[in-house]
């Protein structure tokens, strides 16, 4: 069934700049702009109603902050009676924020679209309202429940796509990596999407030859709760590195979580194919299967937020909990 009744959710980006003395940048007023354009094309759409996040961003400074409030202002829409939402987003960091949302939004009994433009509303040959227009319509059609992007006429899995061009229309897909994880038998209610959570310290690093132990004890001093390690291969990394092993395992030892995810494209962690990932699974991180660098950052963010113990942010990080990790 269709939705009827939809928040326009805008928080800035590509779609919704215009031209300033230092280039593009994010402006307001887009609501008047969207439904002149709507009258302009004599466009039939569902009802909708806009709401933006203020002040409108350029999504290069997209924060865990602005994912908190995207939920939140999501969680009041659908309290108030909307039965879908439309997220406008630059695209920069918009595959970050589709997956940081389908964890957040675990159990939304309506669906989210996430979309965007790689050019301006109303630049020539723009592709700004054919995604608008059509993520819409696409929601007037009935989308399933959780979290999608919507871009170039395509509808994706809000934890499965990421970006590939930064200038090609078509500039987002889901990369065929191997999921093949366990599903979760239930959602936890810690995990449920009315479930406020915080702010939470995560880095990301990615192996390359000549890493130091000394590198990753300077970051992990941050405070760092949780750690993304993007291993080569098949979940490999430099197992002859003694100190190095030694910090990952001091890290651990002390609460921190360390997942593991593949530098490939189409790659997949599975620790126990060579020496070199056993010795790093030794050290306590944990395989985050064939998801990508946006969705295990966001579930990690997801899990940590919502006070979840080292240890049962291990089991669920495990789980395939809306299909970010298994088919």
């Amino acid at each position: 069934m269709g939705c009827k009744n939809i928040l326009l959710l805008y928080t800035g980006g590509t779609i919704g700049m215009q031209m300033s003395a230092d280039g593009l940048a994010p402006a307001s007023g887009f609501e008047e702009r969207v439904r002149a354009e709507q009258a302009k094309q004599n466009l039939t759409l569902p009802s909708w109603q806009f709401r933006a996040l203020l002040p409108p961003i350029d999504s290069a400074n997209m924060t865990q902050h602005n994912w908190l409030a995207m939920a939140a202002a999501i969680r009041e829409c659908v309290a108030n009676g909307c039965d879908g939402v439309l997220l406008l987003h630059g695209t920069d960091t918009l595959a970050y924020s589709a997956a940081a949302l389908s964890f957040l939004l675990l159990g939304l009994p309506v669906p989210v679209l996430l979309s965007g433009s790689m050019l301006p509303a109303g630049a020539d040959n723009s592709d700004a309202w054919g995604n608008l227009f059509g993520a819409l319509n696409a929601l007037a059609d009935g989308v399933s429940n959780g979290v999608h992007l919507y871009f170039n006429q395509r509808l994706m899995h809000g934890a499965r796509v990421s970006k590939l061009s930064s200038d090609d229309f078509d500039a987002f897909q889901v990369l065929p990596r191997p999921r093949q994880s366990e599903r979760a038998e239930r959602i936890p209610a810690q995990l449920d999407y009315r479930q406020v959570r915080q702010p939470v310290n995560l880095a990301v690093l990615p192996f390359y030859p000549g890493l130091q132990a000394s590198h990753l004890r300077a970051l992990l001093s941050t405070g760092v709760e949780g750690l993304l390690l993007e291993c080569f291969g098949s979940g490999t990394g430099p197992s002859d590195n003694q100190d190095l092993l030694a910090v990952l395992r001091e890290a651990h030892d002390n609460g921190v979580v360390i997942a593991a995810i593949s530098q490939c494209a189409h790659g997949h962690v599975e620790f126990g194919v060579y020496a070199a990932g056993s010795q790093l699974a030794s050290c306590g991180l944990i395989s985050a299967g064939g998801m990508t660098r946006e969705a295990a950052l966001g579930k990690l963010f997801a899990l940590l937020g919502a006070g979840l113990t080292q240890a049962e942010t291990e089991y669920w990080f495990a789980l395939d909990l809306c299909g970010e990790r298994a088919d």
